[in-house]
């Protein structure tokens, strides 16, 4: 069974987080909330979260590791090196998984050093941009490259999270057929 962990570090977005755990939960994908300080963190609009677990080195027992955005939580992240380690490694290894959203993309990633050449997305604007400036920028709202996955942010975020689905071996159609998101299509249509 495969496994994921969302990172946690206080002033994350919930959505971006929350979203895919419970989506991955729903597809029957393992998935544990790990922060990288205390238990308890609280999201950037102040929603307190109990973490599942902390971060420590068993972190290489997963599959993929997600670190959603928010700000100050993706800046934290992005200072923790054992964070930034464990993105290098994963990045190297074969079947591990890099998935990240909103800010994360921009801040994380390139704290870690694996952006450059990489077809990525992340939050727009200048700022984010200007940060991936040796990346491929990609203006989509999910972005896949090898074992890398990007996503813009919130409004995303249920796309970002069924790409997780899929690419992690389930089936995110029925999902999206069980959590409405036919009828999201069909009203664009």
């Amino acid at each position: 069974m495969k496994k994921v962990a969302v990172l946690l570090a206080n002033g994350f977005e919930e959505i971006e987080a929350l979203t895919v755990v419970d989506v991955l939960r729903r597809a029957n994908i393992y998935c544990d909330t790990v922060s990288i300080a205390e238990e308890m963190v609280v999201g950037a609009h102040k929603i307190p979260v109990k973490a599942d677990k902390l971060l420590t080195d068993d972190i290489d027992n997963y599959d993929m590791i997600v670190c959603p955005g928010g700000l100050p939580g993706a800046k934290y992240l992005s200072e923790n090196s054992k964070v930034l380690e464990t993105i290098r490694k994963f990045d190297k290894m074969d079947n591990k998984y890099i998935a990240a959203i909103c800010a994360s993309p921009a801040m994380v990633l390139t704290s870690a050093g694996i952006e450059k050449d990489r077809y990525l997305t992340s939050y727009p604007g200048e700022d984010f941009e200007k940060l991936l400036e040796d990346s491929n920028y990609v203006d989509e709202l999910v972005v896949v490259d090898g074992n890398l996955i990007t996503s813009r942010g919130p409004a995303t975020t249920l796309l970002f999270a069924y790409k997780l689905v899929d690419i992690l071996g389930g089936n995110s159609n029925s999902l999206k057929d069980g959590m409405l998101w036919s009828m999201v299509e069909e009203e664009k249509e």
